[in-house]
C-alpha cells in the first residue's frame, strides 16, 4: 500500500480538479496539502490501532490549512475526503492490492474520523480568522469615524444656516450609529468566544439612565419610576439603544415607542414596546442568536444581527434575563428583567 502512494495521490488530485470546483485553481502544493501524509498514516494504521492518533492529527492539520489557504467550505472539505475514499479503494483494487474485511473497515473508520476532525479544525480556524478580521476592521474604522464626527461637530457649531446644521446633525447621528455597531461586533466577538462580558458595576438610578438615553429622542414615550440600584451603566445603555433601534426599525411610522421602568420587590424591569408586524413565534428564540435577524412582515433586514444577542448577554450577565412577547394585537415588547443589585451576580453564566 505504501508503494502505491504516488499513484493514489496523483489519481485523487486529478479527480479533485475535475469534480470539485474549489480545487480546480489551487496550486499543486496547496491542493496536495497533507494528503500524502494522510495516505501514509492510513497505510501504517493497518500495522496497529495505536497509529490512529497520527491520522487524527494529520486530519486536523488538513482542515486548518484548508480554512486558511483554499477558499473551501465544509461541504467541499467533506466531498474531498469522500472522493479520496473512492479513489483509494479503486486504485488499490486496480493494482491488485487486496484488503481484508477488517482492514477495509479500519480504513473506513479512520476516514470517517478524519472527516470529523478536519471539519472541526476547519470551523475553529475559520471562526478565529473571522474574528480577527472583524476586530481589525472595526478598529480601523473607528479612527476615521471619530475624525468625521469631530468635523461634523465643528460644522454644526459654526454653521450660520439651519440646512447646514441639519446635515451636520445627520452626519453625527449616522457616525454614532456606525460606532455603536462596531462596538457591538467587538463585544460579540468576546462573548461568542465564551469570554465573560466585561462589566463595570456602579450605583445609579435606572430612571435617570433611561431619561438620559431617550429623553431627547423623537417618537418615544418614557414612563420611568425612580429605581436606584447597582448595574453596569454603559452596557445597560447600549442594550436599551439596541432594543430601541429595533423598535424603531420594525415599528409603525408615527407610532411612538414606549419605554417603561418599574420595580417589583428586588428586581427592576425595563420594557421597550412598539406597535407593528409581530415577530413569528418560531423566531422568538432564534432572534437572540448571533448574526440572526427576525424576518417580520415588513421585510427589514439591515444591521448585523448582533444587537439582540448583545442585549440578552447584558441581561444575563447581570443575573437576569430578557423576555419578548409579540402579537399582531398587542405589538412587540422586550423586557430586561434584572436584580436591582447586580453585584453578587456579575459574570453569571450566559447562553447568549
Amino acid at each position: 500500500m505504501l508503494a502505491l502512494q504516488g499513484r493514489v495521490v496523483d489519481a485523487w488530485a486529478a479527480a479533485a480538479r475535475t469534480n470539485l470546483n474549489k480545487a480546480r485553481r489551487l496550486p499543486d502544493p496547496i491542493l496536495l496539502n497533507t494528503i500524502p501524509a494522510f495516505y501514509d498514516g492510513l497505510a501504517k494504521l493497518l500495522t496497529g490501532p495505536e497509529r490512529a492518533s497520527d491520522v487524527s492529527a494529520i486530519a486536523q492539520e488538513h482542515g486548518g490549512e484548508r480554512a486558511r489557504l483554499s477558499g473551501y467550505d465544509t461541504t467541499a472539505l467533506i466531498e474531498e475526503f469522500q472522493l479520496f475514499r473512492r479513489i483509494l479503494f479503486s486504485e488499490l483494487h486496480a493494482a491488485g492490492t487486496a484488503l481484508s474485511h477488517e482492514q477495509r473497515l479500519a480504513i473506513d473508520d479512520a476516514i470517517d474520523g478524519a472527516i470529523r476532525e478536519s471539519v472541526t479544525a476547519f470551523a475553529m480556524i475559520q471562526s478565529a480568522l473571522r474574528e480577527q478580521f472583524i476586530a481589525a476592521i472595526t478598529h480601523d474604522i473607528r479612527t476615521p469615524l471619530a475624525n468625521a464626527s469631530i468635523a461634523a461637530q465643528i460644522i454644526e457649531s459654526r454653521a450660520k444656516n439651519e440646512p447646514l446644521k441639519i446635515l451636520a446633525r445627520k452626519i453625527l447621528d449616522n457616525t454614532a450609529r456606525i460606532d455603536s455597531m462596531t462596538r457591538d461586533l467587538l463585544d460579540c466577538i468576546v462573548f461568542n468566544s465564551g469570554e465573560h462580558l466585561p462589566l463595570h458595576i456602579e450605583p445609579f438610578d435606572m430612571a435617570e439612565l433611561v431619561n438620559e438615553t431617550f429623553g431627547l429622542s423623537e417618537n418615544v414615550v418614557v414612563d420611568a419610576e425612580s429605581v436606584p440600584g447597582y448595574w453596569c451603566r454603559e452596557s445597560i445603555k447600549r442594550a436599551l439603544e439596541n432594543l430601541f433601534g429595533n423598535a424603531i426599525k420594525y415599528g409603525i411610522d408615527g407610532k411612538p415607542v414606549q419605554v417603561r421602568v418599574s420595580a417589583e420587590k428586588s428586581r427592576v424591569k425595563i420594557s421597550v414596546h412598539n406597535e407593528g408586524d409581530p415577530i413569528p413565534a418560531t423566531q422568538l428564540e432564534s432572534i437572540f442568536q448571533i448574526y440572526r435577524r427576525a424576518q417580520a412582515a415588513s421585510g427589514h433586514r439591515d444591521g448585523w444581527g448582533v444587537g439582540l444577542p448583545y442585549a440578552r448577554r447584558v441581561a444575563e450577565s447581570h443575573g437576569g434575563s430578557i423576555i419578548v412577547t409579540s402579537t399582531a394585537a398587542t405589538g412587540t415588547t422586550f423586557i430586561i428583567d434584572i436584580p436591582i443589585d447586580a453585584r453578587p451576580f456579575e459574570g453569571a453564566p450566559t447562553v447568549a
